[in-house]
């Protein structure tokens, strides 16, 4: 495995979409593998990520854990790469940012259909919520954008094929799509 790129994974503020469509790969998983060692990923279930060459990160940052996650990820990773609408932009989690958080948090625990016993969590388990959801370029360098909601497997496997054998990645119009 010496010779191997290590690759990673994480996920903060999103629906799991763009590790979902990494993995509609399919049988080329097994092909990457031969390419690949996978640190923490979907695949290994690691939870913490060791040094490795290239980290996909996927969805906003909404969360002091987002923040702690994303900040260790990319002092693990040499090359970070933003996968999807949420980590590029902050995608649907940040449609919340017009709206001030306590009306946001009132009305999913207060004024919700269905809330009983309401009252706002504050539990020291929970991490603190940001007052708006942000884009990972915002707190760290990001050296990749992979564009999609969420990119197409097809996409992943083009970027991932073209970094490993040392040529810049160049994906086609054809391959990027935002639906």
């Amino acid at each position: 495995m010496a010779n191997k790129i290590r690759l990673a994974t994480t996920s903060l503020a999103g629906c799991f979409g763009c590790h979902m469509s990494l993995l509609d790969i399919d049988e080329r998983i097994l092909e990457l593998a031969e390419l690949v060692e996978f640190n923490r990923t979907p695949i290994t279930d690691i939870k913490h990520c060791g040094d490795c060459d290239v980290g996909l990160i996927e969805g906003g940052v909404c969360n002091s854990e987002n923040v702690h996650v994303l900040r260790e990820f990319r002092g693990n990773c040499k090359i970070l790469v933003a996968v999807g609408a949420c980590a590029i932009n902050g995608g649907l989690p940040a449609m919340r940012n017009f709206i001030p958080l306590g009306e946001c948090l009132k009305e999913a625990y207060i004024d919700a259909i269905g809330v009983e016993n309401a009252q706002i969590p504050s539990d020291p388990e929970l991490p603190l919520l940001l007052e708006n959801v942000h884009p990972i370029h915002e707190l760290v360098k990001v050296d990749y954008f992979l564009p999609g909601c969420p990119p197409c497997a097809d996409v992943f496997w083009k970027f991932l094929t073209d970094l490993i054998g040392g040529r810049e990645p160049s994906l086609p119009y054809e391959l990027i799509h935002y639906d």
